[in-house]
């Protein structure tokens, strides 16, 4: 499914083309996404323009002037594009955006478990978005942060990592990558680590993270950008869907393993 840095290159791909713009509708072709989407959401976004595209974890967040957010999750297979309005329609597109330019923000999303809310308040006391635990890249997410939440629990650390009341937006994919550069296997307890060891997976799971951003998060089955292409960071994994086949780093056959229900892949010589 998009990950974090699939929904932060989305939200750099359409930025620029909502910025400012004023809502002339939104055409709700399928409102039955992971939640019904509220009928009343075109009436009360007719009119309003769009004053930021933010994200918070994996949900992009449209602040509008009146105050409201528009807030929409790609779930596991959706994608936003922005094409001229008059574009024709294909399978799985559920709603459109049309803006005051002539283009509009179109989703698509085969599996139909991606989301749209209307939000009136602050969208940080959302039910979705209130105990959220901190962003990678903030500031609060640091050594010490992960010393405290790791000491004690017998949870393996790949799990912690990819829950988000420890960290968001750190999925299947980046968090095997990301341990693998931390020279950490994936199925050690949480409380087993050392002090280095955690300072080394923070900057570990920031890099991984900073890497797929920059060239357009990873492409493994239906993720597209913004602007129809599709991500590149699948070149650069080192372990993740590499069974079998020698490490990048010392020819050892990379392992696998399902853990919390998702495969994992690990380097048994480079990481301990």
């Amino acid at each position: 499914m998009p990950e974090l840095p699939e929904v932060e290159t989305t939200r750099r791909g359409v930025e620029p083309h909502v910025l400012g713009r004023r809502i002339l509708r939104l055409a709700l072709h399928q409102p039955r996404l992971r939640w019904p989407v509220d009928p009343d959401i075109p009436r009360r976004v007719a009119g309003a323009q769009v004053v930021q595209a933010g994200r918070r974890a994996k949900y992009l967040l449209f602040g509008l002037d009146s105050g409201a957010t528009l807030m929409l999750h790609l779930g596991m297979s959706g994608s936003l594009r922005v094409l001229p309005a008059a574009t024709p329609r294909r399978l799985h597109d559920h709603f459109d955006l049309e803006l005051d330019s002539g283009d509009s923000l179109r989703f698509n999303d085969p599996r139909r478990f991606g989301s749209l809310h209307y939000l009136g308040g602050d969208p940080a006391l959302h039910p979705l978005l209130a105990r959220l635990a901190p962003e990678p890249f903030d500031p609060t997410f640091d050594a010490d942060y992960l010393w405290r939440a790791t000491r004690g629990r017998r949870v393996a650390i790949k799990l912690l990592i990819m829950n988000s009341r420890a960290v968001v937006g750190v999925g299947n994919i980046y968090a095997s990558e990301a341990l693998f550069r931390a020279g950490i296997r994936p199925r050690r307890q949480a409380r087993s680590l050392k002090r280095d060891e955690v300072a080394r997976l923070v900057a570990a799971i920031r890099e991984v993270l900073a890497m797929a951003i920059e060239v357009g998060g990873t492409t493994l089955r239906d993720y597209v950008g913004a602007d129809g292409n599709p991500g590149y960071f699948r070149q650069q994994l080192f372990v993740y869907e590499r069974p079998g086949e020698a490490c990048r780093v010392c020819g050892t056959p990379v392992r696998h393993a399902v853990l919390g229900q998702r495969a994992t892949y690990w380097c048994p010589q480079c990481q301990h």
